[in-house]
Order: structure tokens, then C-alpha cells, then sequence
């Protein structure tokens, strides 16, 4: 067993935390205080090659693989957790699935761009009363003949209105639950019918786009169906299995972030004449989130190997993202205890810490579908896939 990084996974590491350092770090501040969006680190990223990790050359990937993605991901949202949306809203959601089920002139036409971040992606399953239950959306998707027919609206979709092209999930066969769903590629800059609604109050991931979607008549050119009709169910929870990596290893590098803070602040920070990082109690805190970082860490890294060989791997994605989200929240929560009264203030990003940690318990299903998910592989009610 290897525990280390190739050389070329040494230089990804090397380019994304060089990249996220120059490129991210110097506008946190700001950009979290103005709720700001730059699309250009977007293209940034593309332009590096950052956005092409699973995607083979002939389709403008890079042609690595999982081992170097979660690596350069890591490294970018230990700076700012806003951007690993923003990446797996266009690796590992449109990008990697239409590569696996479209067709090949959707290939040639959505990857290349997707790659180069010349395209902002998004997909959208959530509904305003369908979350952890996909398979009672209510968006319809109705065969016109020429063309499909989508009415409906879409809630808390990360890129919603700022994204190019998307994934969107609508019931094809209403009366049929998981089995009448369909999943279709929207090019949002050249279709009527849709209307895209920022959400600004959320309580974090403040410069990360979140929007609620309203689809009335909107045409869909019959060839942007994604897969089979009536196979979106499948096809979503495939997909899903690869996004939740995405929450695994932004949740893994939010607790590194919040114990290298606790780490240098320990130092720094002195209390009847000495660092509070020589009092046993600090020290304490300081072991546990230590232990859980590595933890958290190491289990995205089995998920990620695992997908590297093409083994199963959903039960040990979901353990990945589960624990990371755990491991995050406590970080967070024992970072504000560090700092005192400095981690309540705007000083010290204790709080950008805490109000990201919690959205990763919810997002790419909740921790207690993540529970569901592992325990039912393990007593058998269904297949690790």
C-alpha cells in the first residue's frame, strides 16, 4: 500500500495550491463580504488544465484521473470552500456524465467547453418539496414530437444562474415515480422559458451561485436527451456517486483549513505568559482534529482509488462524505472555541468556516441518507455498486 503521491500528482498538488494561493486567496475576504461570483477564476482553472481531470484529451480533458482531481480540488477549496462547487459543477456533473451516457456529437459539442471553463456548467435534480427523495419531482418533461416540453421549476441549484449549459432532470412518465424520469442537457443562453432567480440570503458559501430555476414552455431540442428516456433515475444516481466527491474532499480540505488556523493561532495567541498551544486542553483539540483531518483525508483518497480502478465504490464514497462533513463541522466548531472571542469577530475566518462546514450535512444528500446508503450495503439490502 502507497501512501504516497506519483511526481506527476506531486505537481498537480503543486499547480493547484500555487493557483489557489495566488489566484483565490487574495479576494476571500472580499469577494465573502460582497457575495461575489468571478467567473475568470473559472476560466482560469480551465486554461491550467484544472477542469479537465476524468475527461480524456480527444474530448479537451487532461486525461488524469481521480487520484489527481481530489488532489487539485483539495488544495483549492482549503482557501475557499466556494469553489469546489463551482469546479464539480463542471467536472464531475455535466462533463463526466455526458461523456459516460451522451451521445457523441453531445460529446464534441459540451465537453471541449466544459474543459476549458469557456462553459459554466450546473445540474439540477432538487425541487422546493423533492430533496432526498428524487423520485417525486414534479418537473415535467412532455415528447412534442419535434422537440420537448418542460414546465416546472427547480430549488437550491449551485450555479443555477450563472451557468451556460446544465443538467436537468424532469419526470417523462409522471404516473411511473423513478421509473419515468429523464435527464436532459439545457443550453440556458439559448432558450426561452426559462427563468433563473438568484437566491442571495443563505446563511454561507456567500461568492458560490445558488439559484431557484422556473421552467414554463421551455423547448428542448429533441437530441438534448441525456441517455435513455425514463433512465434518468439511474443516470442521476450515477452521476451523484461522482459529485458526492466533490462535497467529500471540499468537506476534507475545510478541516485542514481550520486546523492549520488553529495550529498557527495556538502559537501566536499567548495566556499567562505562554502560546495557549502549551495548555493540555488546546493540545487536546488540536490531537483531535488532527486525527480526524487524516482520517477524512485518507477515506477520499480509498473512494478516489477506488474509482481510479473502476471497483465499486458507492458505499465508500458515501463513508468518505459523511465522515469529511463530520470532521468539517467539529473543526469548525472547535476552531471558534480556539479563538475565543477573535473567532466570533470578522477579523479571523472562523465564521466562514462554521457557516460552510454545516451546508456540506445537506448537500449531494443529507447525512442521514449517507447513513442509509452505507448501512443498507452492509446488511444487504442492496449491491455496492
Amino acid at each position: 500500500m502507497d501512501f504516497g503521491f506519483s511526481e506527476e500528482q506531486a505537481m498537480i498538488q503543486e499547480l493547484a495550491a500555487d493557483f489557489a494561493k495566488k489566484e483565490i486567496a487574495p479576494y476571500v475576504e472580499q469577494d465573502e463580504e460582497n457575495h461575489y461570483y468571478r467567473r475568470e477564476i473559472l476560466t482560469k482553472m480551465g486554461e491550467l488544465g484544472l477542469l479537465g481531470f476524468n475527461i480524456p484529451e480527444e474530448y479537451g480533458g487532461n486525461g488524469l484521473g481521480w487520484m489527481e482531481s481530489v488532489t487539485a480540488l483539495y488544495e483549492i477549496a482549503k482557501v475557499h470552500t466556494s469553489w469546489r462547487l463551482s469546479i464539480s459543477g463542471n467536472i464531475w456533473g455535466p462533463a463526466l456524465t455526458i461523456l459516460e451516457h451522451g451521445t457523441e456529437e453531445q460529446k464534441q459539442k459540451y465537453i471541449p467547453g466544459l474543459c476549458s471553463g469557456e462553459l459554466v456548467g450546473s445540474f439540477a435534480i432538487t425541487e422546493a418539496n423533492s430533496g432526498s427523495d428524487v423520485a417525486s419531482m414534479k418537473m415535467t418533461a412532455k415528447d412534442m414530437g419535434d422537440h420537448w416540453l418542460l414546465n416546472g421549476s427547480k430549488m437550491w441549484i449551485s450555479g443555477g444562474h450563472t451557468s451556460d449549459v446544465g443538467l436537468v432532470f424532469a419526470k417523462t412518465d409522471p404516473s411511473a415515480g423513478s421509473r419515468g424520469i429523464s435527464c436532459f442537457i439545457i443550453d440556458y443562453n439559448n432558450t426561452e422559458g426559462i427563468t433563473r432567480i438568484p437566491i442571495e440570503k443563505k446563511v454561507g458559501m456567500w461568492p458560490a451561485p445558488t439559484s431557484e430555476l422556473v421552467f414554463e414552455d421551455a423547448r428542448i431540442p429533441k437530441e438534448n436527451l441525456l441517455g435513455e428516456e425514463n433512465r434518468g433515475f439511474q443516470l442521476c444516481m450515477w452521476m451523484l456517486n461522482n459529485t458526492r466527491m466533490g462535497c467529500a474532499t471540499g468537506a476534507a480540505a475545510l478541516s485542514a483549513a481550520c486546523l492549520e488556523g488553529c495550529i498557527q493561532y495556538a502559537n501566536e495567541r499567548k495566556q499567562f505568559g505562554q502560546p495557549i498551544g502549551k495548555f493540555q486542553m488546546i493540545q487536546q483539540q488540536i490531537a483531535e482534529m488532527k486525527m480526524e483531518d487524516d482520517a477524512a483525508r485518507y477515506l477520499v483518497y480509498r473512494a478516489a482509488w477506488l474509482k481510479e480502478n473502476k471497483l465499486p465504490s458507492q458505499r465508500e464514497t458515501s463513508i468518505a462524505k459523511l465522515y469529511s462533513c463530520n470532521a468539517a463541522v467539529h473543526a469548525a466548531n472547535t476552531a471558534m472555541k480556539i479563538y475565543g472571542s477573535y473567532g466570533y469577530s470578522e477579523e479571523y475566518p472562523c465564521g466562514r468556516w462554521l457557516r460552510d462546514a454545516k451546508q456540506f450535512e445537506t448537500l449531494e444528500g443529507t447525512s442521514n441518507i449517507h447513513m442509509t446508503i452505507v448501512a443498507g450495503i452492509e446488511l444487504g439490502y442492496q449491491p455496492n455498486r
